[in-house]
């Protein structure tokens, strides 16, 4: 008879549509699956790598109690590090000219906190803008972002320390904690470094020097010279 079968053929064409749309929703539950297990795995991942950084993080800015000697001739260090430069240099912004220089190189695995190397008063405070070599090359001394620190000796009246915070390659923000005119103790913090850098210490010439390149640092505690 006329049409027969019409109503079979759009039974099988419907129950085809709704099996496509099953197929679909399959695949696309199963596509969701894939990619639910790759954002959990990347997850897992990411959550790795941020408690990584949170240990190391905590490691890098953490800040020890200084046990500083009484003597107060004595000049302690001002960062912990390794000593890698002990000479003479002239240094006219705050020490007025030639005077003994112990330069102290900052790895990311020290501690970069800086402490005052004698008790007395900020006198100087001059930031200098300059580029970001690696610390570990002798120009950065004379190139690199830094900050000055004069210190007059409140023990030894008319003695001048200087204190220089150098950016390195990595570490791009000096933080200093005081300001002109403040006064401070011997071994207190008086400033951070992030991620790496050196720290120069300048001394009047007549200081005797008490330790030797290659040495270990501890800021606030290594006696770094004596004032005679």
């Amino acid at each position: 008879m006329k049409y027969s079968g019409r109503a079979r053929a759009s039974a099988a064409k419907l129950i085809g549509w709704t099996l496509v749309g099953l197929l679909v929703i399959f695949f696309a539950g199963f596509l969701a699956t894939i990619v639910s297990a790759m954002v959990t795995a990347i997850s897992v991942s990411l959550i790795v790598v941020w408690l990584l950084f949170v240990v190391f993080t905590l490691y890098f800015f953490r800040d020890p109690e200084a046990r500083v000697p009484a003597d107060r001739r004595m000049v302690v260090s001002p960062a912990h590090g390794k000593i890698d430069m002990i000479d003479e240099v002239d240094e006219p912004q705050f020490m007025g000219g030639r005077c003994k220089r112990i330069s102290i190189f900052l790895s990311v695995f020290d501690v970069h906190v800086q402490n005052a190397p004698v008790a007395g008063r900020i006198a100087y405070f001059k930031y200098t803008e300059g580029k970001f070599l690696n610390a570990l090359n002798s120009e950065s001394a004379t190139q690199n972002e830094n900050v000055m620190l004069g210190i007059e000796s409140s023990e030894r009246p008319g003695e001048k320390i200087g204190v220089k915070l150098l950016a390195g390659l990595i570490a791009r923000r000096i933080v200093p904690f005081v300001a002109v005119d403040e006064a401070i103790v011997r071994g207190q913090r008086i400033s951070l470094i992030q991620f790496g850098s050196r720290t120069d210490l300048y001394l009047p010439l007549s200081a005797q020097v008490r330790v030797q390149l290659g040495e270990r640092a501890v800021g606030g505690e290594t006696i770094m010279a004596a004032l005679d």
